[in-house]
């Protein structure tokens, strides 16, 4: 006799791939890559985590990555492509990590900050050639290379069989701020959609001022602007009035209320930043 019982559905999640850019979305790029990814693994879910990175700064696209992959599901496969080095001798790679999430794209920097994060367990250069496309572009490797690794290993392929291992890849370091006990010399990191300067202050460093400082309220100034100071939310600066606020990711941002920092102070990443107490 038949058992009809019905078989328990599986606990076994279908891995998403999230993949972040600097192509823009004016053009099909991004798109491509996605109609890749769909005939290799139909069923899988795509995230657009962003494909607004600045164009070709590698700096960026690490610091988006670094502070988002741990806000997605542990088996998620990132696939990043900020490659201003494409078709020259630069390795395309993979990473597998202790916390679950994989890393695709580019040897130059642009994953190692997330894959430390997370742990590295296993990392490898992506030289399979059942695992791309049979034509490589000397300019298109998010499609050709990238976009079918991050397709293969969504439909459960083991990281190894893409390529030969590697334990050495290009590393990437963000700058630290410089924390005394009278203030707090750091710089901007980011600048996102709204004009906001994103800086590498966070909330743990004011923890190093001293008490007489850390009593009285902290201003900001940013290329040696006028004070600016700390708010809890961009709400309570009065509409375009200058504030700092600690952010979503618990850094330190300098914005305008309804308007943009960065044209405001002519700042990009890279400008300076000090932390103080403000003056009576």
């Amino acid at each position: 006799m038949t058992d009809r019982r019905a078989k328990p559905a599986s606990t076994r999640a279908v891995p998403v791939i999230a993949i972040l850019t600097d192509f823009g979305y004016r053009d099909h790029y991004a798109g491509v890559m996605k109609g890749v990814i769909a005939r290799v693994a139909p069923r899988v879910p795509i995230i657009d985590l962003t494909h607004g990175v600045p164009p070709q700064s590698v700096a960026a696209g690490a610091f988006v990555l670094a502070q988002s992959w741990r806000y997605f599901p542990a088996r998620t496969i990132f696939l990043a492509v900020v490659d201003p080095g494409v078709g020259t001798a630069r390795a395309p790679i993979a990473i597998d990590t202790r916390a679950g999430a994989r890393f695709v794209g580019p040897d130059n920097g642009l994953l190692s900050i997330a894959a430390r994060q997370a742990g590295v367990r296993r990392m490898v250069e992506l030289t399979s050639r059942r695992h791309r496309l049979s034509e490589i572009s000397s300019t298109f490797h998010g499609r050709d290379i990238f976009a079918p690794a991050a397709a293969w290993l969504a439909r459960g392929a083991a990281i190894g069989a893409l390529g030969r291992g590697i334990d050495r890849i290009v590393e990437l370091a963000l700058p630290e701020p410089s924390v005394s006990a009278a203030r707090i010399r750091g710089e901007v990191l980011y600048v996102d959609g709204f004009g906001n300067l994103i800086t590498n202050v966070s909330r743990k460093d004011l923890a190093h001022l001293s008490d007489s400082f850390r009593e009285k309220p902290l201003s900001v100034r940013i290329n040696g602007s006028a004070a600016i100071r700390i708010h809890r939310a961009y709400g309570d600066a009065p509409v375009g009035g200058a504030l700092a606020a600690f952010g979503g990711f618990d850094l330190l941002e300098i914005a305008l209320r309804d308007a943009s920092a960065a044209l405001r102070y002519h700042a990009d990443a890279g400008a300076s930043v000090v932390v103080s107490a403000a003056r009576a």
